[in-house]
């Protein structure tokens, strides 16, 4: 169990297969690396299911292969065009999670220069199409940790969207160069630009999508 997803395994992953899982969206929420929060948002577990199911399979006719496999209604699992109602279940495909080490107050990531498939890459990859006033970006942004071709403005949408990357195993998530990145997960360049132009390749797609449904009303 996750702050605000649980997890139930069907079929554990090995070194050489996929493993098979259900995800539970719930109503519980968290804010950064605190946790759970007191409260709960009633139908947000449904509404990120419903989006989550939506988009995964856009994605899967557009080229993007995914760990997605389908809804989960009634104990049956759907495409999303087959269901009828609200769920908050999706099932998934798993790969293994191998976490680095602690050494000398660092983590250790040499573990990934040992294994070659079926694992988690120990990273998040980010694309930011706008950025609010207030969010910590702007800090790093000003630090000129971020490079960008132009000026940008919180709250604007900046025409081209912003690529990113944390570390994503770690107590609290840290923000890479996407050299860095290259080296804890031990990719090579042409790994990290292929995640590049499918990141840019995602944006554009919900993007898409999303001006779509504007005026969009909810079937149920």
């Amino acid at each position: 169990m996750g702050s605000v997803k649980d997890l139930t395994i069907v079929e554990k992953p090995t070194d050489d297969s996929l493993g098979i899982g259900f995800f539970k969206f719930s109503d519980r929420y968290s804010v950064f690396d605190w946790g759970e929060m007191p409260d709960h948002i009633v139908n947000k577990g449904s509404s990120l299911a419903i989006i989550t199911s939506h988009f995964f399979e856009i994605l899967k006719k557009r080229g993007i292969p995914n760990h997605y496999i389908g809804a989960v209604l009634g104990g049956e699992t759907l495409n999303f065009d087959e269901v009828d109602k609200p769920f908050d279940t999706i099932k998934v495909k798993l790969v293994r999670v191998v976490k680095p080490e602690i050494k000398n107050g660092k983590y250790d990531y040499s573990i990934y220069k040992k294994i070659s498939r079926n694992f988690l890459i120990p990273m998040e990859c980010i694309y930011r199409n706008s950025v609010p006033e207030g969010s910590s970006f702007w800090e790093r942004y000003n630090k000129g940790e971020i490079e960008f071709e132009h000026e940008i403005t919180p709250d604007v949408p900046f025409g081209k969207p912003i690529l990113d990357v944390s570390t994503k195993l770690e107590e609290t998530d840290r923000y890479l160069s996407w050299e860095e990145a290259k080296e804890i997960s031990d990719l090579d360049a042409d790994q990290i630009e292929e995640i590049k132009s499918m990141l840019l390749n995602v944006s554009n797609i919900i993007t898409e999508e999303t001006k779509k449904k504007r005026n969009y009303q909810s079937r149920w």
